[in-house]
C-alpha cells in the first residue's frame, strides 16, 4: 500500500532534498508589467525531478530566494557572476523550460543543464542494501545539481553551524531581506517578492547588532566576514576538482569539514562528499543500515564504504527513505540571542 501513494515530507525527507512542486495550473507568481525573459528548452537524456534535484538549494519553506508555485515551476533567486538573475524552470512533456530575468539571465540559461544534473551519473551508483534500492527504486528522477556558485551555498552552510535548522531559516531569511535587493522579473513583485542575497561588500558592512537581530553568534558572523573578503578566490574554486575546492574552502577560518562537504554537495554536485562532523547523520544512516542508532563518524564512513564515489547519493537516498530511529531525548533547544 506504502507504495501507491506520494511520501509526506518529514523534517528528514526535507533535509534530503525533498521538495513538493505541485502540478496545478494556478500560476504562483503574478506575471504582468515585466521584461520578456530569455528562454531556454532542454531535453534531459532520463526521468526528472525538479523538487528533487533542486530542493537541496531550498534553505527552509519561506526561503526568500527559492520557491516552488502551484503552475508546477521552481524559482530561484541568486547572484551571478554577471549579476542578479532570476531562473524559472519548470517541466513541459519530456523537456525543460527555463525562463531567466535581470543581468544574470544569460549565465542562468547557459548553466541549466547543469542545474539539472546534466553532469551527474547516476547509472554510477549501485545499491547496497534493500533500504537504499528501494529508495532509489522509488525516485528515477533524483539528480544531483551543480550550480556553479559557492558564497550562495558557503552562506547559509555557516549559518547552520551548531544551530537548530529553524534558527539559521531565520537568520537566513532576515538577513537576505534586510540586505538583499528584489529579484529581478516577475518573481520581486507582489506581496510575496523574492530576493537576492546581497553582494559580498554588501555582506562585509552588516553591522554587527544586526547580526545579533538575526540570532547569528559572533563566531558565524565572523566567519561569513572572513569569507567574503576572500569572496572572488572562494568562487574560483568552482573550476577545481571537490577535493580541491573543500580545500581551498577550509582555508578559511570557521570554515571545516562539515561546511565544505555541504558546499560542495551544491556548487559541484559532488556525489561522494559525504558530511561528516553532523549531529543527526551518523545515527539516522547508522540505524538504517545496521540498526545501530549510536553510530559516530567512523562507524557512518565504514558502512558507507560500499558507496565509495557514490556516499553522498546514498545518504540522501537514506535521508529520503524517512528511516529513521524513534526519539530518545528532547530536541535540541532553540536559542534566539536577538532576545537577549
Amino acid at each position: 500500500m506504502a507504495g501507491r501513494f506520494p511520501q509526506r515530507p518529514t523534517r528528514t525527507t526535507v533535509r534530503g532534498g525533498h521538495v513538493a512542486v505541485p502540478a496545478g495550473a494556478a500560476a504562483g507568481i503574478p506575471r504582468q508589467a515585466v521584461a520578456p525573459a530569455r528562454v531556454r528548452r532542454w531535453v534531459p537524456k532520463g526521468p526528472l525531478d525538479l523538487g528533487l534535484t533542486l530542493g537541496p538549494l531550498r534553505r527552509g519553506p519561506a526561503d526568500p530566494t527559492f520557491r516552488a508555485t502551484a503552475d508546477g515551476s521552481v524559482w530561484r533567486a541568486c547572484r551571478t557572476p554577471a549579476g542578479p538573475g532570476t531562473l524559472r524552470v519548470r517541466a513541459q512533456g519530456d523537456e525543460v523550460l527555463g525562463e531567466a530575468w535581470g543581468p544574470g539571465a544569460a549565465w542562468l540559461l547557459e548553466q541549466l543543464p547543469e542545474l539539472l544534473g546534466a553532469g551527474d551519473d547516476p547509472e554510477a551508483f549501485v545499491p547496497r542494501h534493500r533500504l537504499v534500492a528501494l529508495a532509489w527504486h522509488r525516485r528515477p528522477g533524483l539528480r544531483l545539481t551543480r550550480t556553479g556558485l559557492v558564497l550562495e551555498s558557503l552562506i547559509p552552510s555557516v549559518l547552520e553551524q551548531k544551530v537548530t535548522t529553524d534558527e539559521a531559516y531565520r537568520a537566513w531569511r532576515r538577513l537576505v531581506r534586510r540586505f538583499g535587493e528584489p529579484a529581478p522579473g516577475p518573481a520581486g513583485v507582489g506581496e510575496r517578492p523574492m530576493w537576492v542575497m546581497p553582494e559580498p561588500r554588501t555582506w562585509a558592512l552588516v553591522p554587527s547588532w544586526e547580526w545579533h537581530r538575526a540570532g547569528v553568534d559572533d563566531k558565524r558572523a565572523s566567519t561569513i566576514l572572513r569569507a567574503v573578503r576572500v569572496a572572488a578566490r572562494l568562487e574560483q574554486a568552482v573550476g577545481m576538482p571537490a577535493d580541491e575546492a573543500r580545500a581551498r574552502l577550509e582555508v578559511v577560518p570557521g570554515v571545516g569539514p562539515w561546511t565544505s562537504a555541504e558546499v560542495v554537495q551544491r556548487s559541484h554536485g559532488a556525489a561522494d562528499a559525504v558530511t561528516v562532523g553532523d549531529l543527526h547523520l551518523p545515527g539516522i544512516v547508522g540505524w538504517a543500515l545496521a540498526g545501530d542508532r549510536e553510530a559516530d563518524d567512523a562507524e557512518m564512513l565504514r558502512l558507507l564504504e560500499p558507496y565509495a564515489g557514490q556516499r553522498h547519493r546514498a545518504a540522501r537516498l537514506i535521508l529520503l527513505s524517512g528511516h529513521v530511529p524513534a526519539r530518545r531525548k528532547p530536541k535540541m533547544r532553540r536559542v534566539d540571542i536577538g532576545l537577549l
